[in-house]
């Protein structure tokens, strides 16, 4: 998707710094610019994915302007000054850039809005079931009479063992052995972190090390993609 932008700064110079990064990122188009944060106030609608927003400002501050906007604009913060840090993160910020701005923070900042705006198109088009889902970070599996809960964030990899599954965990121990198909335990991991590579493993996409030869390396284990997961598997983490 591309993010529409608009920015707001009493300085010429931090404009045109910020016009320059906006055209040189692919995903980034710049809408209008405005030196009086008070002509801007009409200009910044739901249509705006992202404000380039300087506090210290004359007439009206960066941080008094921001709680007029929508709130499906999110905001980055420029300033000069480093102690409006915590003030910027207090009206729900999506980041805070330090001036003089380097290319590096602006890409890791405007990425961070990326993600965000994909992930809010994700769920708009997911059932109220679907977002529960995919908002909780954990699972319940069955395992010795029991049902234990699982952080999504401790799987390395699961594999299969006919109609039971072994869950290895990345903080250490042995793996959860649970009474569940691949199948199952398949349709409870969101689809966005976990991916299916084999009839007997699913691994998480973030323990991934390396990829060589059609083998993935995640600590000490090295995970073979068979060929009919893997096109799904390279669209995943491309």
């Amino acid at each position: 998707m591309t993010l529409n932008c608009i920015i707001v700064d009493d300085e010429p110079l931090a404009i045109k710094l910020l016009r320059n990064f906006i055209e040189k990122t692919p995903f980034t188009q710049l809408q209008a610019s405005f030196l009086d944060p008070m002509e801007a106030v009409g200009a910044i609608n739901d249509d705006v994915h992202l404000l380039f927003l300087d506090i210290n400002m004359p007439g009206i501050t960066g941080l008094e302007l921001s709680r007029l906007v929508s709130g499906k604009t999110r905001i980055i913060f420029t300033t000069a000054f480093r102690e409006y840090a915590l003030d910027s993160y207090e009206v729900n910020a999506l980041d805070y850039l330090l001036k003089p701005i380097n290319y590096t923070a602006f890409l890791k900042a405007v990425t961070k809005g990326k993600e965000w705006f994909e992930q809010q198109e994700r769920l708009s088009e997911m059932s109220s079931a679907q977002v529960q889902d995919a908002q909780r970070n954990f699972i319940f599996v069955k395992s010795d009479y029991r049902q234990v809960r699982v952080n999504l964030d401790d799987i390395l990899f699961i594999s299969g063992m006919k109609d039971y599954v072994r869950i290895h965990l990345a903080s250490g121990g042995r793996p959860v052995i649970a009474l569940s198909t691949m199948k199952a335990i398949e349709e409870k991991l969101p689809q966005s972190q976990f991916c299916r590579v084999h009839r007997s493993y699913i691994v998480a996409i973030s323990q991934i090390e390396s990829i060589e030869h059609n083998r993935i390396k995640i600590g000490d284990e090295l995970i073979p993609i068979s060929e009919n997961y893997l096109d799904d598997f390279n669209s995943k983490i491309e």
